[in-house]
């Protein structure tokens, strides 16, 4: 009996011994899981690269594009409201012709609806050649090449003007009239900005069709060109006293448009600071 009695003891213990193991185990487990869950939550997030903004010329950038851009009969009229405004203070630091980055930018970016557009925010094709922030792949002359890519457009313009103005192969431009968008067109294809022969006959045409030249106009605070201009359309507006009641979907350059008055003249008749509109805003067509 005695013996029997130590055999059951001992077979108890064995049992109590691998219970405690295996309860020790789940905890361990339990813990190890538990702190792989934590390390998962806490692990820092990959860092992103921002923009590159190591130039300081890409510093105190104030304007942004539109956000309020409804109510255009087309994407070329949109993108020229949209980015007017960045293309002027461009002008004004960099001396590139309003007209011309705004007729690159219709052109390159097909009017901000182009897939690398889309993807980058790059509106002048510009390839990466050392950059530093983030890039983009997208077939052009090659597969997959690299382009630059943006936070925010008005960075891709500012990116265009730091492109040309600081290359010595687009230095004679700046010689040209700050008004002659022909010569620059011509420049830029005799630079080698564009390999398609019809390049500077395409900017020309976007320009004179949408009258980009307005936009070079008001920079020089002129209301006539000096350089290569085309001739002043007439006047068939019925203006009277009456002043216009701007509407939901309205634009200065809509209400241009619809009055045949330049945007420029439309500002200075109403002492207008900006592009920006308000809803029941009264717009005066022609002095009186």
């Amino acid at each position: 009996m005695k013996v029997s009695s130590y055999i059951k003891n001992i077979g108890l213990c064995l049992l109590l011994s691998v219970i405690i193991t295996s309860c020790g185990s789940k905890k361990k487990t339990a813990s190890k899981k538990h702190n792989q869950t934590t390390q998962q939550i806490q692990k820092p997030r990959p860092k992103v690269d921002k923009p590159h903004l190591n130039v300081s010329d890409y510093e105190n950038m104030t304007v942004d594009p539109k956000t309020d851009v409804s109510g255009f009969e087309s994407p070329v009229e949109k993108y020229i409201y949209t980015y007017a405004d960045i293309a002027m203070e461009e002008m004004r630091l960099y001396h590139v012709p309003a007209s011309i980055t705004l007729a690159q930018g219709i052109l390159e970016s097909s009017s901000g609806n182009g897939d690398l557009t889309r993807r980058s925010n790059n509106h002048f094709g510009i390839k990466c050649n050392g950059w530093q922030g983030e890039k983009v792949y997208h077939d052009d002359d090659a597969y997959q090449e690299c382009f630059r890519k943006y936070i925010n457009p008005k960075y891709s313009f500012r990116d265009h003007s730091l492109f040309l103005a600081k290359r010595k192969r687009y230095a004679s431009l700046f010689e040209l009239d700050k008004d002659d968008y022909k010569g620059w067109a011509k420049g830029l294809k005799r630079a080698g900005y564009a390999t398609d022969p019809r390049y500077p006959n395409k900017l020309i045409s976007l320009i004179e069709r949408y009258n980009l030249q307005e936009y070079d106009n008001i920079v020089l605070g002129e209301g006539s060109r000096k350089g290569s201009r085309t001739k002043p359309r007439k006047s068939k507006a019925n203006y009277s006293s009456t002043p216009y009641v701007v509407k939901k979907g309205d634009t200065l350059y809509g209400i241009s448009r619809r009055f045949d008055i330049s945007v420029a003249e439309l500002k200075q008749i109403n002492n207008l600071k900006s592009n920006s509109l308000s809803i029941g805003q009264k717009l005066y067509i022609k002095k009186q």
